[in-house]
């Protein structure tokens, strides 16, 4: 099903990431088919229509590339092969395949660089700090005292009425779906 190219040799080439939207309630700007097979102004979109990474896996689904500036040796990023901005966007299928290449990268960590953990980190929508609108999720591996941590400092300041539990529960039930 994949691809691997072991540690790779070909660099990413520097780009600037694509703007965020002027309004961070309009979102990610809506996407077309075309825009499934390669968006023009996506970064990722252009090095996987490129080849130019350090590929650790490709394949027609999902691939795995080591990032220009890694938080630790092994960071790597996981991005579906076409363009999907977020994981709301993003269909169960290639979800699935994504977490399956991403165990797979967190074992290789492991295996290949004796790394005793892995943090595995997404940003989806405006409002998380998505810094690349293609979803990607960080594959960081860990070492116990490596001198980073990626735990979120603290404690956000919004508020929802009732218990966010219970409302959760009762979305997933329903079945209900965002409407902006």
């Amino acid at each position: 099903m994949f691809t691997s190219f072991g540690s790779g040799t070909t660099p990413v080439k520097p780009r600037a990431a694509p703007a965020a939207p002027p309004d961070p309630k309009a979102g990610w700007p809506v996407t077309s088919a075309f825009d499934r097979v390669g968006h023009m102004d996506c970064i990722f979109c252009g090095i996987i229509r490129e080849g130019t990474a350090s590929w650790v896996a490709r394949g027609p689904v999902a691939c795995a590339f080591t990032p220009l500036d890694p938080l630790a040796p092994g960071h790597t990023l996981v991005v579906p092969t076409l363009h999907y901005p977020d994981v709301f966007e993003t269909p169960p299928e290639v979800l699935a395949v994504m977490t399956a290449l991403i165990q797979r990268v967190a074992e290789a960590a492991r295996t290949a660089l004796n790394a005793s953990g892995v943090n595995i980190l997404s940003a989806s929508g405006p409002g998380s700090e998505q810094s690349v609108p293609h979803l990607h999720f960080h594959v960081v591996p860990r070492w116990v005292d490596d001198g980073i941590s990626t735990w979120p400092a603290g404690r956000s300041v919004h508020h929802v009425t009732g218990d966010p539990g219970a409302r959760l529960a009762d979305a997933l039930a329903s079945g209900r779906h965002h409407t902006s």
